[in-house]
């Protein structure tokens, strides 16, 4: 078999990898949403489900650079299982403890915050060995069918989760998932990723010199260098910054909340994005983006902002969500997409894990910032400022609506300026704007100087 498989092309290799970890992810989705619905009907607060994505997140930012270090040195295939297994053990850890009897809301916390440190590992390991499979020609494409697998998840997991809760229970969910990560193990233990060769000095030369804290600065240090990278950088932080504060923090609680913890309600909105993302993920795959990825990132974002969350923070039905939440992710693979394709474009293979490592720490700080921020600012403030007479009624009662989950709602208003703002800035900053033409591909090479022209005496 591995004879058979090494005849494969690059192309076809990544494949079979994308569809061992897409399988893995429906079920880790899964489990996150039966466990999601279970911590908020335990506690009925906003907080405890973004406490879920705070643990979540807090691990991969602090291990990132370490992270990033490792991945460049050792075999990236290895640490992708090795990551894979931890989460699996995780997985494992819930049963045990839900079997038991035992399972409790910190013990969500803390495998949650272990999982974010395997996927610290995994998610750039993962990107850096795409590349090293296919051309950067491909890259648009691989990009679509991770954001698709991601999409295809959404879709899948609610309805998985509610019909095995209904026939089973939560144990039955973590199952599944555990027999899920098996579909990813098995095309990682067949299928050898080619090493990068070399690692990057001061002057972008290859070189394999370099002690371990210079090696983790690296990444830091390549990045400032380049200011359209750290434009760009700071653009996705804030497009983070405002999904983490509504989508992620608060878009459960806040339709349960106005639903009257209706899950099936919950489940069709969440249905409803993965469907959106499945159709813009199959179009990113098939299509590549833009020939300027810079506008998939851009404009393609500030339109999700502007439409999408201004329809879930005015809407009052499910149905009115479930457009809102469709509308705005089906823009997401193609800006998650541009946004990763231009970066493997741009660095070299050797570099790409320290890179792509504090490119993921910065950008997922901003996760946990807004997970921190959105529980209480819904739960302390905005929820309170929203019920019938409210502080903030008379200004956005009209609009948004008033009882519980419209302070919810009202922070949708919000991140729908907020990341539309952010997008569009990024049209004002040249280095933003230009970063495809003015940083050279990792694998441009200057045209040589023909020997007729050059003159007698002289050397290229």
């Amino acid at each position: 078999m591995r004879t058979q498989i090494a005849r494969l092309s690059g192309m076809q290799k990544f494949t079979i990898i994308w569809f061992g970890q897409m399988l893995s992810m429906f079920g880790t989705a899964t489990t996150r949403f039966a466990l999601l619905v279970w911590a908020y009907q335990q506690t009925g607060e906003a907080t405890t489900v973004a406490l879920l994505g705070f643990f979540s997140f807090i691990l991969y930012v602090l291990l990132s650079p370490v992270a990033g270090v490792l991945i460049d040195r050792f075999d990236r295939r290895l640490i992708m299982i090795v990551a894979d297994l931890g989460a699996a053990l995780m997985t494992a850890m819930l049963l045990g403890l839900y079997l038991s009897g035992g399972l409790q809301i910190w013990h969500l916390y803390l495998a949650e915050a272990l999982t974010g440190a395997f996927e610290a590992f995994q998610v750039p390991a993962y990107s850096a060995a795409s590349t090293m499979l296919v051309s950067k020609e491909q890259y648009g494409r691989i990009n679509g069918m991770r954001s698709l697998a991601q999409s295809a998840s959404q879709v899948i997991a609610p309805v998985l989760a509610g019909l095995i809760l209904r026939f089973i229970d939560l144990r039955g969910v973590m199952i599944v998932d555990l027999i899920s990560f098996g579909f990813a193990f098995i095309p990682l233990l067949l299928i050898a990723i080619p090493h990068p060769k070399g690692q990057m000095d001061s002057e972008n030369k290859v070189q394999s010199s370099g002690g371990f804290w210079s090696e983790m600065a690296m990444g830091f240090r390549y990045i400032m260098g380049r200011q359209g990278m750290v434009g760009l950088l700071w653009i996705y932080f804030g497009i983070n910054l405002a999904a983490a504060l509504t989508y992620y923090a608060v878009m459960a609680p806040m339709v349960l909340a106005r639903t009257g913890n209706d899950e099936l309600a919950l489940g069709s909105v969440q249905s409803a994005m993965g469907i959106a993302g499945v159709i813009g993920g199959i179009l990113m795959s098939t299509w590549g983006g833009p020939k300027r990825r810079i506008h998939g990132v851009l404009l393609f974002g500030g339109i999700s902002f502007l439409i999408g969350d201004f329809a879930m923070a005015v809407g009052r039905t499910p149905a009115a969500w479930m457009f809102g939440a469709a509308f705005g992710t089906f823009f997401v693979p193609f800006i998650v997409g541009c946004e990763r394709a231009i970066w493997q474009s741009k660095v070299e293979p050797a570099l790409q894990g320290r890179v792509f490592a504090v490119q993921g720490m910065v950008r997922q700080l901003t996760l946990p910032i807004g997970y921190l921020v959105a529980g209480p600012l819904a739960d302390r403030i905005l929820e309170p400022a929203m019920m019938p007479g409210g502080a903030l009624v008379p200004i956005f009662g009209q609009l948004i609506g008033t009882g519980p989950g419209a302070g919810m709602g009202l922070m949708f208003l919000g991140t729908s300026l907020l990341g539309g703002l952010v997008c569009f800035s990024g049209y004002l900053f040249p280095a933003v704007r230009r970063v495809e033409t003015d940083l050279p591909d990792h694998d441009y090479q200057p045209e040589a100087v023909p020997l007729a022209a050059v003159p007698q005496g002289e050397t290229v």
